[in-house]
C-alpha cells in the first residue's frame, strides 16, 4: 500500500513537472504583457519536433545515445524554440501592440498562431505519429519495492532547477528587474530609458525556452509525437497556472503540481476515463472558492 502511494507520488511529481514548466511560460508572458499566449501549448509541440529532428541528426553524428547527445539536443531545441517565440512576437503580437488594439484581438491572434503551428506541422510532416529517439540510456532504480527510472528523476530535477533559475533571473538580474518594471507600467517605463521591446523579446525567448525543456523531456518520457499533442497539455498547463495564480511564478509552478497530483490520484482511484472530468471539477471548485488562485492577487482596473 505504501509502495503504491509512493509510486503515485513520483508519477504525480513527473506529470506536475511537465505542467509546471509549461505553465511558467504562460506566467512570464502574462506577467509582462497581461497577454494569455494561447499559442504556448503549440510552441511546446513544436519544441518536441525540433528536439526530434535534432536528436535524430545528433545520434547519427555522435554514433549513439549519451549525455552529450542530450545536452546538445537540449541546447539546439532551446535555441530553435526561443527563435520561434521571438518570431511570433515580432510578426503577430508587436504590430497589434503598436496599434494599441483591444486585448481581445491579441488573444484571437494567439489562438490563430496556435492553429497555424498545428496545421503547418500537419501539412509539412503529415498526420503520422513520430517516435522520439532514445537520447540517453534508460535505467531502472529499485529502492525496496519502489521502482524509479533515471528519466523520471531527471524530469523532476529539471523542473525544480528551471524554477530556481527563473526565480533568480526575475529577482536578481537587470533583465528581471526590467521585466517587473514593464509589468508594473509599460507606458511610463520607456521614459526611464528601459527598452520595452527588448524586454518583451527576451520574455518571449525565455518563456519559449521553458517550453523547449518541457518538450524534450516529454518526448523522452512519452516518445510518440503528433501535431495536436500540444493542445490539451497546453490548455491544462494554462488552467494550472490560473489555479496557482497566473502572473506569479510560485503560483504557476505550484499549480502545475496541483494538477499533476489530482490527475494521478484520481486515476489511481477511478477509471482513467474519469480523470479529466474529476480533475477539472476539482479545479473549478478551487477557483470558485479562490478566483485569483492560490498566489494571485486581485487587480483594480480603470474604467
Amino acid at each position: 500500500m505504501l509502495t503504491t502511494f509512493l509510486q503515485n507520488v513520483f508519477n504525480a511529481l513527473q506529470w506536475g513537472s511537465f505542467y509546471s514548466m509549461i505553465a511558467l511560460g504562460y506566467c512570464l508572458v502574462y506577467g509582462v504583457l497581461r497577454l494569455i499566449n494561447f499559442a504556448h501549448g503549440d510552441i511546446f509541440m513544436t519544441a518536441c519536433y525540433i528536439a526530434f529532428f535534432a536528436a535524430t541528426a545528433l545520434l547519427g553524428a555522435l554514433g549513439g545515445a549519451g549525455w552529450g547527445a542530450f545536452i546538445l539536443t537540449l541546447a539546439l531545441t532551446m535555441a530553435g524554440t526561443a527563435l520561434l517565440g521571438v518570431t511570433i512576437e515580432r510578426v503577430a503580437y508587436r504590430p497589434l501592440r503598436r496599434k494599441g488594439v483591444n486585448r481581445l484581438y491579441v488573444v484571437i491572434t494567439a489562438l490563430m498562431v496556435g492553429f497555424i503551428l498545428e496545421n503547418g506541422n500537419l501539412a509539412i510532416l503529415g498526420a503520422s505519429s513520430k517516435r522520439f529517439p532514445d537520447i540517453i540510456d534508460k535505467e531502472l532504480w529499485q529502492i525496496g519495492s519502489l521502482v524509479l527510472t533515471n528519466l523520471k528523476v531527471l524530469v523532476i530535477i529539471a523542473a525544480f532547477s528551471v524554477f530556481g533559475i527563473l526565480q533568480f533571473i526575475v529577482r536578481k538580474t537587470l533583465f528581471g528587474m526590467s521585466m517587473r518594471a514593464v509589468s508594473y507600467d509599460k507606458f511610463a517605463i520607456p521614459l526611464m530609458g528601459i527598452p520595452v521591446n527588448r524586454v518583451i523579446t527576451f520574455t518571449f525567448a525565455l518563456g519559449s525556452s521553458l517550453a523547449a525543456v518541457a518538450g524534450i523531456l516529454f518526448g523522452m518520457s512519452y516518445p510518440v509525437l503528433d501535431p495536436y499533442m500540444g493542445m490539451i497539455i497546453g490548455w491544462k498547463a494554462f488552467i494550472a497556472a490560473v489555479v496557482g495564480g497566473i502572473g506569479d511564478i510560485k503560483g504557476a509552478f505550484l499549480g502545475g503540481f496541483i494538477l499533476g497530483f489530482i490527475e494521478i490520484f484520481v486515476t489511481a482511484v477511478f477509471p482513467s476515463s474519469f480523470k479529466d472530468l474529476i480533475s477539472f471539477v476539482i479545479l473549478l471548485i478551487i477557483l470558485v472558492i479562490k478566483p485569483t488562485g492560490f498566489f494571485g492577487v486581485p487587480r483594480s482596473a480603470k474604467i
